[in-house]
């Protein structure tokens, strides 16, 4: 897959951005996607976010579940994150960013690898966070109301910990792997650095 190359250094560090480009953040659950994303729509005007998680709640409510329980493991859902983002580009001007973790390598070059191959311009980022840190996170977050869901919730986040930190081995050449353990304001300027590095080659 064609993904932007991890720069390495700066002359700047807010990039003056010239051209409108696809970034998917993945990484880990309590990885800090969301988070990241926001802060990432703060500086960027008229940057767009398209969240998978949401379409996936919609093939649920269409479609038998996979015997996995996963959504991602459904063609159905795979087909409709690409021609969303088909579908965006198409219409809509600015930058897109998708927070999603992603990890099973086919499913990635499918949907991310499909979307290079359609001529976009995709950067691709991990976000490096321990087990240790992941675990406390997801211990603590509240993702719905209702305490017996959240905490099943958090019991299947947790279990994906693993499966997801051996995915790192095998990420694409060109992923722009940035430590998810610091400050989000640092991670996203460090993001911006290296997607207008990557701009430049």
């Amino acid at each position: 897959m064609g993904f932007a190359h991890h720069g390495a250094g700066a002359a700047h560090a807010t990039p003056w951005w010239d051209e409108s480009v696809i970034i998917w953040v993945n990484g880990p659950f309590g990885a800090g996607k969301t988070t990241l994303v926001e802060e990432l729509r703060e500086r960027l005007p008229g940057a767009l976010v398209l969240d998978p998680e949401e379409l996936g709640s919609v093939v649920r409510e269409v479609v038998p579940p996979p015997p996995s329980g996963d959504f991602q493991d459904l063609p159905v859902w795979r087909d409709l994150v690409l021609a969303a983002i088909a579908s965006i580009r198409r219409h809509h001007e600015g930058t897109l960013l998708v927070p999603m973790t992603l990890v099973v390598p086919a499913y990635l070059e499918e949907i991310v690898g499909g979307a290079v191959a359609a001529g976009e311009p995709v950067h691709h980022v991990w976000l490096d966070v321990p087990a240790e840190v992941l675990r406390q996170r997801i211990q603590t977050q509240v993702l719905v109301d209702e305490p017996g869901h959240n905490a099943r919730i958090a019991a299947w986040r947790t279990a994906q910990i693993e499966r997801c930190l051996t995915a790192r081995a095998h990420l694409p050449a060109g992923t722009i792997v940035l430590d998810g353990t610091q400050p989000v304001a640092r991670v996203a300027t460090a993001l911006l650095r290296e997607v207008d590095l990557a701009k430049r080659e």
